[in-house]
């Protein structure tokens, strides 16, 4: 890991919340690599990592979330037997019943984690998935890397 060329970046301040949390619309992101039945897998042959993105819907059975996260460096089990380790979305849910939040956001966004080469992740997946929740609304992103 010493020998790893990590990129340094400044840090960029946090952006602050246009409402209370209460108030607020909220989604999700992760790293997991987690696809729907239906959609395209992550494809670990990509050099320097899938930089794409997966649209998972608020209404989605968490159990029929698939895991194609390419690193085999740690333990998948855990999510795999319970999708809400890396994508909580039963407990936004309850945050809403509970008015922590004010709404879950319609969509929420699956990533492949583990890239090692993340400019294109940059420039072209993370203005796309920002215009999504821009454009629905979501005023505050949850974000589990995995």
């Amino acid at each position: 890991m010493r020998l790893y060329p990590w990129r340094k970046i400044r840090p960029i301040p946090w952006a602050t919340l246009s409402k209370p949390l209460n108030q607020s619309k909220v989604a999700v992101v992760t790293t997991a690599g987690l696809v729907l039945p239906n959609q395209k897998e992550f494809d670990p042959g990509i050099k320097g990592g899938d930089y794409t993105h997966r649209i998972i819907p608020t209404d989605v059975d968490l159990k029929s979330l698939q895991d194609t996260h390419r690193s085999q460096v740690f333990d998948h089990s855990g999510y795999r037997s319970d999708p809400n380790l890396a994508f909580p979305l039963d407990r936004l849910r309850e945050f809403q019943e509970d008015k922590i939040i004010g709404t879950v956001s319609d969509q929420h966004v699956s990533l492949m984690g583990s890239i090692t080469a993340p400019g294109r992740l940059r420039k072209v997946t993370v203005p796309k998935v920002a215009n999504l929740f821009l454009e629905g609304d979501v005023n505050a992103v949850l974000l589990f890397p995995v």
